[in-house]
């Protein structure tokens, strides 16, 4: 068990440091345009799609508590000791997230997808966002009792 929390740590602590490593390319001036992906900075100063920026400065605030909550549920009921790669992975990269908001005052984000149709503008942390909640699913819907607990 003991591992299992060493595990969810370094896993969180190198989504993290991955995240930041790529974003500092970006705010230091990388930038790259095709015809279907750019690799553009941007900042996001809302949540997904940008829903949420009418919250401002208060929106860090509100993701940081829910984050804590989440980690406090994760450990609570379990999933911290039996799903710690993807908690760490998820962690990793909401506190990825969460850091810009308090360096830069919103998410970097900066893979823009315009290829047919505008997309989000997305970043690492967020892809990692959504693996990690798939992993997630996958445990809880197809796995479940044949993961070694």
């Amino acid at each position: 068990m003991k591992n299992n929390y060493l595990f969810f740590t370094i896993t969180a602590f190198f989504i993290f440091i991955t995240d930041q490593i790529i974003k500092s390319v970006f705010v230091g001036g990388f930038d790259w345009q095709s015809s279907c992906i750019s690799l553009e900075l941007h900042y996001n100063n809302g949540v997904a799609f940008s829903m949420l920026a009418f919250l401002g400065e208060n929106l860090k605030w509100l993701q940081l508590v829910l984050i804590c909550v989440l980690i406090f549920f994760m450990i609570k009921d379990g999933y911290l000791e039996k799903y710690f790669i993807p908690a760490g992975i998820l962690v990793g990269a909401a506190f990825g997230n969460l850091s810009d908001r308090f360096v830069y005052g919103g998410v970097v984000d900066y893979v823009a997808w315009h290829c047919g149709f505008d997309f989000a503008v997305f970043n690492f942390a967020d892809v990692m966002i959504d693996f990690a909640i798939g992993w997630f699913l996958i445990y809880e819907f197809w796995l479940k009792g044949k993961v070694i607990k």
